[in-house]
């Protein structure tokens, strides 16, 4: 089931999306709710980032390939961050770059979304407390990066985290083919499964730092091939079985 986050006459609320159209729901889509008979046209909605979480929390140098081209080691336990949730953005919106100058460079990734609230719990739990996947470009400026030694600032500029289009509630996210293609070029090319943490073990690791609320958002690390953007580009991340994340670059 894809569930996505839209704009309609004014209105915004939740639907379910299949094929070209999208119907309302009734109730909380972090529990029980019903889908409307009504179906309307995808084309006139305007998607919205698929949730509003409560945190963002993000997961750095998870692939093995990206690992070996940046020369670093493989981690021992995920490296997570926290990053603004005022950075997302949805399917469509454009990326403002924060400077000219500095490099700021795409990070495709997969995202998943809590579900209920979990504290401590373990991965042979974590389907019980995910209610989906999203795609998500960590879009990131490196010249910050390197100089503030950690990530928030650079990560966190306003319309940095697109997320989108929607939640994918019925996948396995540990074998799905992952890439990104800047003005038609693909840039990354890989496979969840060269992940080094996987989702289950992210989600039993984060949670034992943390409680975890219904909406928050988990990235989970990006495949080798990042690279930088400019003004003008268009952003495209397919994930199978989720979908196409695209936005411009301003």
């Amino acid at each position: 089931m894809k569930i996505a986050r839209y704009e309609y006459q004014g209105s915004r609320q939740y639907g379910v999306v299949e094929a070209e159209t999208i119907s309302p729901v009734s109730g909380s889509i972090y529990g029980e709710f019903e889908v409307s008979s009504e179906k309307l046209p995808l084309h006139a909605v305007k998607l919205l980032p698929p949730v509003e979480p409560r945190k963002l929390i993000c997961v750095g140098l998870n692939y093995a390939l990206h690992a070996k081209e940046s020369n670093a080691q493989i981690p021992e336990e995920p490296m997570i961050f926290m990053c603004s949730t005022a950075a997302i953005i949805g399917d469509g919106e454009s990326i403002v770059l924060d400077s000219s100058e500095q490099r700021i460079d795409f990070e495709a990734e997969i995202a998943f979304i809590i579900k209920k609230q979990a504290k401590n719990r373990t991965a042979a739990e974590a389907k019980q407390y995910i209610l989906g996947y999203t795609c998500a470009n960590d879009v990131s400026n490196r010249d910050l990066q390197r100089k503030d030694g950690q990530f928030t600032r650079a990560k966190s500029f306003d319309t940095y985290k697109p997320l989108g289009p929607w939640v994918e509630t019925d996948i396995d996210p540990n074998n799905l083919n992952i890439s990104l293609r800047q003005n038609g070029v693909v840039k990354q090319s890989s496979n969840t499964n060269d992940m080094i943490f996987s989702v289950e073990q992210i989600f039993e690791f984060v949670s034992h730092v943390m409680t975890l609320e219904p909406g928050d958002v988990i990235l989970t690390g990006t495949p080798s091939g990042v690279g930088p953007m400019q003004s003008g580009d268009v952003i495209e991340i397919e994930i199978e079985g989720i979908g196409h994340l695209t936005n411009k670059v301003q």
